[in-house]
């Protein structure tokens, strides 16, 4: 009995010894599931856009400054018929005023013409030309990391008196430029964009959406292309800013004589930044014009009598009498209208953009400001940057979003979701906001004027 104990002993002990042999080698020819969803090798299922390839386009010109450690994220471009446009996304560990500092002393020491450049506060772009190409480079920090920096480097390069690919082929046309192909999808990604094409066609953006209920007067069709410097203001304010321009109306207001010196120049240097007292010019003329028939809506000028509101603008200074108009008829902030510690105008400080949508919203309108918070404006524009807008100015910012796809801020700077608030505006940009007038599809445009204008030449030729 004891004998057979010890053999029933001896067996249980073996048929778990094989139990655990097998449950080991089981074990240790298994597959390891941290190896079973890694690619083959050389692969990468990485989702990280760092990692995806981006190459410069074969033709970058040469003469843009790259700044060292910066990493190529993306590129974008389009063709068109006399010209390249091409956008390359940056992003560098620097924080942005070794960026900034960079490109003031490339772009100066490379004889670039400089007819932008950021503000004060660090907001805006350099604008920079040479020869028949321009560059335009937009810097921001980083949103994860202030210590980095995003930056974008645009270039429009004309093709009419330059061949844009130099060293290729005379017979390679400008649309072959190489775009970086689309990363690899796994078997988890789902497209959900179509890929950037190689030939990317160009996209006519209307300068007014088709989306308002209300009426949305457009351009004129026949521009005026007669200055070569119309050529390079962005494609979507061109025609805006010859309409204007053809109008003539910031030369001379209605009951002001013409004076020689106080010509249009908007076609002559339309990039560079315009000035506060330019635009209150500007912006007085335009009305008293378009409006030249209904006095009830003209501003009055101020005449050498006037008590000088502004101290840096005396009765003897050039704009004193549209800027003394603008104050007394309320339109901007001064001691008239309560703003105590508006006792200067500086109308020689760059116009910027907030300034701009405040002083034009209510020649729209043409009633009170509605009150406005950070939030409002917020989820009305969804700006980013709404916190930075100037309080006196989010009124008027929230008044433009009610006037659908006539807003100054849809028609100037298109869509966006970065208002820049204190980016100075260029003479182009002012001129695009001066093309109409009115509100909710209640107003008038340049285009109304020049066929109006028309109309009555042709009647009195008739006459004649």
């Amino acid at each position: 009995m004891k004998r057979f104990v010890q053999i029933a002993v001896s067996a249980i002990a073996i048929a778990s010894l094989n139990a655990c042999a097998n449950s080991s080698l089981e074990e240790a020819f298994k597959p390891d599931p941290q190896l079973q969803n890694n690619p083959p090798f050389g692969q990468s299922n990485s989702k990280n856009p760092d990692q995806t390839f981006v190459q410069l386009p074969e033709n970058f010109p040469s003469q843009i400054p790259l700044y060292p450690n910066a990493k190529l994220r993306d590129v974008t471009a389009s063709e068109k018929e006399t010209e390249v446009d091409v956008i390359t996304h940056w992003k560098t560990s620097d924080p942005i005023n070794l960026v900034e500092n960079y490109y003031q002393q490339e772009l100066n020491a490379q004889d670039w013409q400089i007819v932008e450049r950021q503000n004060s506060e660090g907001e805006g772009s350099f604008v920079a030309r040479k020869d028949n190409l321009q560059v335009t480079l937009s810097l921001k920090p980083n949103s994860i990391s202030s210590s980095e920096t995003d930056f974008e480097i645009r270039y429009i390069q004309d093709s009419e008196n330059e061949n844009i690919a130099k060293n290729t082929d005379s017979d390679k046309s400008i649309s072959t430029i190489p775009l970086p192909p689309p990363p690899p999808l796994t078997s988890n990604d789902t497209p959900t964009t179509s890929p950037t094409p190689t030939d990317s066609p160009t996209v006519n953006i209307s300068p007014t959406p088709t989306t308002s209920p209300t009426p949305t007067p457009t351009p004129s069709a026949q521009a005026s292309n007669s200055s070569p410097a119309l050529d390079t203001v962005p494609q979507e304010l061109r025609e805006f800013v010859s309409d204007v321009s053809k109008l003539g109306v910031l030369q001379s207001s209605p009951g002001r004589t013409t004076n020689p010196s106080n010509s249009d120049q908007i076609i002559t240097n339309p990039n560079s930044t315009i000035t506060r007292g330019e635009f209150a010019r500007w912006l007085v003329n335009a009305n008293n014009n378009f409006y030249s028939n209904t006095p009830a809506k003209q501003i009055r000028l101020g005449v050498p009598s006037d008590q000088p509101v502004f101290s840096d603008v005396p009765t003897t200074h050039p704009y004193f009498p549209e800027i003394q108009g603008l104050a007394e008829a309320g339109l901007i902030s001064s001691s008239l209208s309560g703003d105590s510690a508006a006792v200067q105008f500086r109308p020689d400080a760059p116009l910027t953009r907030e300034d701009l949508i405040l002083w034009k919203v209510p020649l729209d309108t043409r009633q009170a400001l509605p009150k406005a918070t950070v939030d409002a404006v917020q989820e009305r524009w969804g700006f980013q940057d709404t916190a930075k807008i100037d309080s006196n100015s989010l009124r008027a910012i929230l008044a433009d979003f009610d006037n659908g796809d006539n807003a100054n801020i849809r028609r100037v700077f298109g869509f966006t979701t970065l208002f820049q608030p204190k980016k100075s505006v260029t003479r182009a940009e002012a001129a695009s906001a001066l093309w109409y007038f009115g509100f909710q599809g209640d107003g008038i445009s340049a285009q109304e004027v020049l066929q109006a204008q028309n109309q009555t030449q042709e009647s009195g030729n008739t006459g004649d």
